[in-house]
């Protein structure tokens, strides 16, 4: 079966200064969700939903939807603050919207197959799509199986500030055993360090897999992403500035027993943008890419 592709792009992008999933980067102006589409698109994967917030959508459907028209089918779903289950609020001040798996719970609607998720500013390179696409077509077993690619949290790092990623515990067999939240990691010397939730800093070797929110889920997801947002909300909905990370809601499942997530490793480099100083290395990096046979000079034509 083939899967959907969920492309979370309703962040604020508020460390970059603008809106990161519109800007151009490649060498024939290309943004990086353009080479996420085309590695999928080539993988088989031929419906995208884009989560967007509502006043994005002319725009997107402008300078976005239309140009994926005639290779995918394009579908939209809307990630609104006010998008909460009966009973509870938008807390005063709030602006930011609620995280990743609240990103992927608004799509619900416009996914019916098993479906990858990625974030609208990283390119994540061929070979992940590829093993999406062979993982959605398998059998599922006992449990609700999922998927993640992993990179290498070396190579993930931004040189112009902090970031957070989740670092990943799989075992032996190449199944995720779980996967927490880091904020704060960056390069301190010849090392890496980081901040776990209570505040305290560790220090890491940069070989660590880390999910970059490249996901392989099924539909069956969404009633559990349901409950544990409704969680979240009475824990931290007050909080105009907390979030429901997808990688937590997948590390609760795994701790309850709930599924299987089994990661597929990508030797293939990763390219982000989160500032606005990254954006020069990312677009040598593209060029570099398109020169080594990679990627068409251009993409869509």
């Amino acid at each position: 079966m083939k899967p959907a592709l969920v492309v979370m792009a309703a962040g604020l992008g508020s460390r970059y200064g603008g809106l990161k999933q519109l800007e151009r980067v490649g060498p024939a102006g290309e943004t990086v969700m353009d080479y996420a589409l085309f590695d999928a698109r080539r993988a088989g994967i031929d419906q995208v939903v884009f989560v967007i917030r509502r006043e994005l959508e002319a725009a997107f459907r402008e300078r976005v939807g239309g140009r994926y028209a005639q290779w995918m089918d394009v579908d939209y779903a809307f990630q609104d603050l006010d998008a909460v289950p009966a009973g509870f609020r938008v807390p005063p001040g709030r602006v930011k919207p609620w995280g990743t798996a609240h990103a992927v719970l608004c799509a619900r609607e416009a996914v019916t197959t098993p479906f990858v998720v990625v974030n609208a500013d990283d390119c994540y390179g061929r070979v992940a799509f590829e093993k999406m696409a062979a993982w959605a077509g398998r059998e599922e077993g006992p449990l609700p199986a999922y998927a993640m690619a992993a990179f290498r949290l070396a190579n993930t790092l931004s040189d112009h500030g902090p970031v957070a990623r989740g670092l990943c515990r799989v075992a032996g067999d190449g199944h995720l055993e779980a996967v927490r939240e880091w904020t704060g990691l960056e390069r301190a010397g010849d090392g890496i360090r980081g901040t776990d939730a209570t505040g305290a800093r560790h220090a890491f070797t940069g070989d660590e897999r880390v999910s970059m929110n490249c996901w392989g889920f099924r539909p069956s997801l969404f009633p559990e992403l349901e409950a544990q947002f409704r969680a979240f909300l009475e824990r931290r909905g007050d909080d105009p500035k907390a979030e429901c990370y997808l990688p937590s809601v997948v590390d609760t499942l795994l701790r309850e027993g709930k599924c299987t997530v089994r990661v597929l490793d990508s030797p293939d480099p990763w390219f982000g943008v989160t500032y606005q100083e990254d954006r020069a290395p990312v677009a040598a990096a593209l060029l570099a890419q398109q020169r080594a046979g990679a990627y068409p000079p251009d993409l869509w034509t």
